[in-house]
């Protein structure tokens, strides 16, 4: 069976309540998918309308199809129109997916409208469906998703056009109280958290909700070589001092195992001084290849501009003193260090694989949005490429 593309749109309410992490949790955990591309939106009027008009509600349908199919034309202008005044504007993250019968896994995965749903389900868990002598009382599906091949595509199309004004990072968004100087911060979720199915994604995402910070942009990311290396370049010197007192500890382990004889008081000084530049270097190669999926040391020139295999969930979350907030809930680089309950010490293996980056600066954080173009439009390029 050829591939298709599926779309997930996580709903203003399920953002707001800080639902997100669950919903990608069993998205990644549950289903035979793989994310290709990720976009914050704040949906004008006309692409609400254009979406509502995409969806072609059929007369046919039977009476609860009806009731649903205008429960859900309701809901969007009610919910993902701009909403003026509250502070609180209408962010949807649209999650692009790519697979096998996508848009059948999806469904699956999501799980029916309807006033019984199974708890397993994204509905079942995160979705209110309540209706009283016939009508529809309160209505909040959680998410929307496409229902067919071709309204996947014909959705999808509204999407791509409205993308490059209505999506990207949402930074003018929100309002503060006076006083409040809002920070903007970069997470990514590193490439050990998409290799495999499974649920650490969204488990992550959940830990960096309790900061109560909003989450305005979101890009998948396929870091190339020279991307990475630029990244990471602030550590490279941070590493060769912590390389040096590593080393000096090993150096003198082992000379003191191999040698007959006495040695000098702090050879070990002296060896670690002129080994530490290579040590630093080697395992800055070892980052580089975790975070793209390539060697640098083996890779072709025209190779290390190439974006690589692996992938990372790039989001930016904004509010006050959020670089703070989210290094808090990080914890420390090495998860044997880490405080119990951070990111870093539930899901870090060691110093590399530890669950997440964040930036450690907002001067950092800019920098790094740049390296990894947090605003590219990549909806519009997935969806021109399969249709």
């Amino acid at each position: 069976m050829a591939k298709e593309l599926g779309y997930v749109l996580i709903n203003p309410y399920t953002i707001r309540k800080s639902r997100t992490g669950g919903v990608i949790n069993r998205l990644l955990s549950w289903g035979r998918l793989s994310l290709v591309a990720a976009r914050m939106f704040a949906p004008s009027v006309k692409l609400v309308e254009e979406y509502a008009d995409s969806l072609g509600f059929s007369q046919k349908e039977n009476h609860l199809d009806k009731k649903i199919t205008k429960a859900i034309r309701d809901y969007l202008f009610s919910n993902y129109c701009p909403q003026e005044g509250d502070g609180f504007p209408s962010r949807v993250l649209l999650l692009l997916f790519e697979g096998e019968n996508a848009v059948g896994e999806l469904k699956r995965i999501v799980g029916h409208i309807t006033k019984i749903s199974l708890g397993e389900t994204v509905r079942g868990t995160y979705g209110d469906y309540l209706e009283h002598r016939g009508r529809i009382r309160y209505f909040e599906p959680a998410v929307l998703i496409g229902t067919s091949y071709e309204g996947v595509k014909r959705e999808l199309k509204v999407w791509a056009k409205y993308s490059p004004q209505d999506g990207g990072l949402l930074r003018d968004l929100l309002s503060y109280s006076p006083g409040v100087n809002p920070e903007c911060t970069l997470v990514l979720i590193k490439p050990d958290n998409f290799q495999e199915l499974s649920s650490r994604a969204g488990n992550i995402i959940d830990k960096f909700s309790q900061t109560g910070l909003f989450i305005i942009g979101a890009r998948v990311i396929h870091m190339g070589i020279t991307q990475a290396e630029n990244f990471y370049t602030p550590i490279k010197d941070r590493l060769t001092e912590k390389m040096k007192k590593a080393l000096k500890k090993k150096i003198y382990s082992v000379l003191r195992e191999n040698l007959d004889f006495d040695f000098p008081q702090g050879i070990e000084e002296t060896i670690a001084e002129k080994l530490k530049v290579y040590k630093a270097e080697h395992e800055f190669n070892k980052i580089v290849k975790f975070m793209t999926g390539r060697d640098p040391v083996t890779a072709s020139e025209s190779d290390r501009r190439k974006a690589g295999p692996e992938k990372c969930l790039a989001l930016v979350y904004q509010g006050e003193g959020a670089i703070g907030k989210i290094r808090r809930v990080l914890g420390e680089t090495n998860p044997d260090e880490a405080a119990p309950g951070t990111v870093r010490k539930d899901f870090g293996h060691d110093v590399i694989k530890n669950g997440a980056h964040a930036s450690d600066s907002v001067v950092s954080a800019e920098r790094e949005m740049r390296i990894i173009e947090i605003e590219a439009d990549d909806i519009g390029p997935a969806v021109e490429k399969y249709y």
